[in-house]
């Protein structure tokens, strides 16, 4: 079911629609389905053409799932760039380079444990719908807004999976226990994908490398121009690199990054 090749163009699709989950503030985006295949956690770089001079810089997204009809975006509205493309009307066309980035690599007839926070989500939709055996996957979402707002009702029946609210520190404790137990639990049995906040991220990875877990985490740093190029996105990595998240990434094992907060990182130097 993985895609072996994959090769990154420039398009510019035409918008089919947009709907909203749970408020305005979710949107999924439909457009023209491109020639190209992907991989689970790869991304693309959109900007539509009328934003002219401003916004500058384009928007990455994690690809939420491609059919024959559509390719299929989810997105979460919290700035200016996303509220533009929140306000696009169908037949309006896109800027869209991709697919970017590495992607998760598994082996569907190994069991899969996913771990998704909030808008982490998003890659692992298309991911769960794709894969034959759906009943080798283990799923486990934690969320802070409604779950109304996020396609999890889309996962296939046969999924065993868990969704948990955050609205206080306690319900952070508290799922934080559950993550701890699953992996150490999980640990040996199969492969984790994991994507989401960095604070969520960061829980994933502890527990992963005391339990030895085969963790893969997709990272969502912020991103300017999707190749490489700009090298706003670095990411430390345990061997004192820094290594651009949209080329290297945004997919790595877990023990191999660090996070700021990490004295490691704080005391590399770069290598780029």
């Amino acid at each position: 079911m993985l895609e072996t090749n994959i090769k990154p163009s420039c398009l510019k699709p035409e918008i089919q629609a947009i709907t909203y989950a749970g408020s305005g503030d979710f949107v999924h985006l439909y457009m023209q389905p491109p020639a190209w295949g992907y991989r689970p956690g790869q991304f693309v770089m959109v900007r539509p053409g009328e934003w002219g001079n401003d916004p500058v810089w384009p928007r990455p997204f994690s690809i939420c799932e491609k059919t024959s009809d559509s390719l299929r975006l989810f997105i979460q509205v919290v700035g200016r760039g996303t509220s533009l493309i929140s306000r696009l009307q169908p037949g309006s066309t896109l800027d869209m380079w991709g697919p970017l980035g590495n992607g998760f690599s598994f082996d569907p007839d190994v069991p899969l444990l996913i771990l998704a926070g909030g808008m982490g989500i998003a890659p692992f939709i298309g991911l769960c719908k794709r894969h034959p055996h759906p009943g080798r996957i283990n799923f486990l979402f934690g969320h802070r807004m409604g779950i109304e707002c996020y396609p999890f009702a889309e996962l296939p029946q046969k999924v065993n999976k868990t969704h948990l609210n955050q609205q206080t520190a306690g319900d952070i404790v508290s799922f934080q226990k559950v993550l701890e137990k699953r992996i150490r639990d999980f640990s040996g049995r199969g492969r984790i994908l994991a994507c989401g906040p960095s604070p969520f991220l960061k829980v994933v990875r502890k527990y992963s490398i005391e339990s030895g877990a085969d963790t893969w985490i997709s990272l969502e740093n912020r991103m300017a121009c999707g190749v490489g190029a700009c090298l706003g996105c670095v990411t430390g990595t345990t061997t004192g690199e820094y290594l651009q998240t949209c080329t290297h990434g945004p997919v790595f094992r877990a023990d191999e990054v660090v996070f700021e907060e990490d004295d490691r990182l704080l005391s590399a130097k770069p290598h780029l």
